[in-house]
């Protein structure tokens, strides 16, 4: 899935976002644990998946697994919320638990480091095209998979790549 270019000198572990609480979510600070990196909107006809997000989490959470929604104004202008109006959006209508930044741009010039990078992983055709694109995070901090936001992430094909990734 990885383009030629990937670099094994850098990893997720090497970038930060801004947590939607305003502290500093580190991902080196989940090294070692597989993690589901998925770009949100609030106002999307993929907006539901924040269910199969949270099951995913609570299915896999106490076998390290970290889902981390980090949410985006990029596609079709569907996260116009703050960090505040975003956060209390997912905990009323879906319960959110897992970690979740504040609004970041994941496209073009103004791309978080964490989206330049793994758009250079994973190449052209593994890029966000819209909201809810999933990247699959290894605990070697590389990208195993990515999914396109048709991809439901409780279908058996996350699942899978998921539990792959499992300490057994």
């Amino acid at each position: 899935m990885l383009s030629a270019h990937a670099s094994q000198n850098t990893s997720a572990y090497d970038f930060s976002f801004v947590s939607i609480d305003g502290g500093t979510l580190d991902l080196a600070s989940y090294r070692g644990q597989p993690l589901l990196i998925v770009n949100t909107a609030s106002q999307c006809g993929f907006t539901p998946q924040y269910d199969g997000l949270q099951a995913l989490y609570e299915a896999y959470q106490a076998d390290g697994l970290v889902v981390i929604g980090v949410p985006s104004n990029d596609f079709g202008k569907q996260e116009k919320g703050d960090a505040d109006e975003i956060k209390e959006f997912c905990e009323v209508n879906f319960n959110i638990t897992f970690p979740m930044t504040d609004k970041v741009t994941v496209k073009g010039k103004a791309a978080h480091p964490f989206y330049d990078w793994a758009r250079a992983e994973v190449g052209f055709a593994g890029r966000p095209r819209w909201n809810f694109h999933k990247f699959l995070i290894g605990p070697d901090g590389q990208i195993a998979d990515w999914f396109a936001s048709t991809t439901a992430p409780d279908s058996a094909k996350v699942k899978q790549a998921v539990e792959a990734l499992l300490p057994r």
